[in-house]
Formats: C-alpha cells, structure tokens, sequence
C-alpha cells in the first residue's frame, strides 16, 4: 500500500474505528422547576417578554438562556456550556437531529432530556414516554419547544422567509 500512501499521504482505513464514548467528568445543574416557573417557561417561549426578563432576574438564568438558544442564539449556547448546562446544550442540539447528541444525553444519564429532544426531533415514542413519566406541564412545555423549533424550521424553508430566525 506504498502506492496508496505517496498518492494520498497516509495509509488508508484497514476498517472503520468505533467511537467509544466515556461519560464526562462533570458536575451537572439540576433540572427541577417548580410549576409556577414551568408556566412563566411556557410563556417566555411563547414569547412574553417580561416574564423572560423576570426569569432571569430570578435566578433561573439557564431557562433565559437555554430559550435563546432553541431560537439558535450562538452567544445563549456557549453561555449553556461556560456555566454547568452542557446537558441542555445537548437537548437542544439532540433536538436539532444532531445524533451524538442525542447518544451524549443517554450515555450520561438524562432519560428525560433524551425524550424531550427526540419528542421535539418529531419522535412519537418518546411523546408517549413523556406523557407517562412528565405530568401535563412538563409536556406542555415540551410541546412548546416543539411549536418552536417547527416554526424556525417552516421559516428556513419557506421560500417568502428563506432563512428568517423567529
């Protein structure tokens, strides 16, 4: 294979190396809201701008942050990473259809969030999941996110809006 290696400079792949994942070494933020927060949540999304501001003048910065990005803001995503939230910086792009994602979520342990962006992704078992392990507000939440994402989706493709975020 001398032939292969002057022509391409290097050797070629004997077979194809499986990618072993290792679970991270990292201290996650909880991901437990009380109801009254979950509905401010709902709203936000919907886009009510003042409970936004005032979830993120309350303490629950990750939710402001984590809704600017699931409306693809790059700034909301690294903050997601730089502060403890890497999980749901893996939701939100396991939403998005991104499959290491999606593995990263289960191999770490997030069943939940797993379900939540494969039921956001379009994925009708993990609907099923949510609706019997989440009560009606988490669900709702996850249909929200779900409203969301189509809509972008519905904007990059639609000719008259080619492109347009939310």
């Amino acid at each position: 294979m001398n032939w292969f290696k002057r022509i391409f400079g290097k050797e070629p792949l004997e077979e194809k190396k499986k990618v072993e994942v290792k679970k991270a070494n990292i201290d996650f933020a909880e991901f437990n809201y009380p109801t009254k927060i979950i509905l401010a949540w709902i709203k936000a999304l919907e886009g009510h701008k003042d409970l936004e501001k005032f979830l993120y003048d309350n303490g629950y910065e990750e939710i402001f942050f984590l809704n600017q990005a699931i409306n693809l803001k790059q700034e909301a995503r690294d903050w997601l990473l730089a502060n403890g939230y890497p999980h749901l910086m893996a939701f939100v792009n396991a939403a998005e259809g991104n499959e290491s994602a999606q593995h990263w979520l289960q191999v770490h342990g997030f069943e939940f969030l797993y379900h939540a962006a494969m039921a956001v992704d379009g994925e009708e078992a993990s609907f099923k999941w949510l609706n019997l392990h989440t009560d009606e507000f988490i669900f709702g939440l996850i249909k929200t996110i779900k409203n969301v994402k189509d809509k972008i989706e519905f904007n990059h493709n639609d000719m008259y809006s080619f492109g347009k975020d939310l």
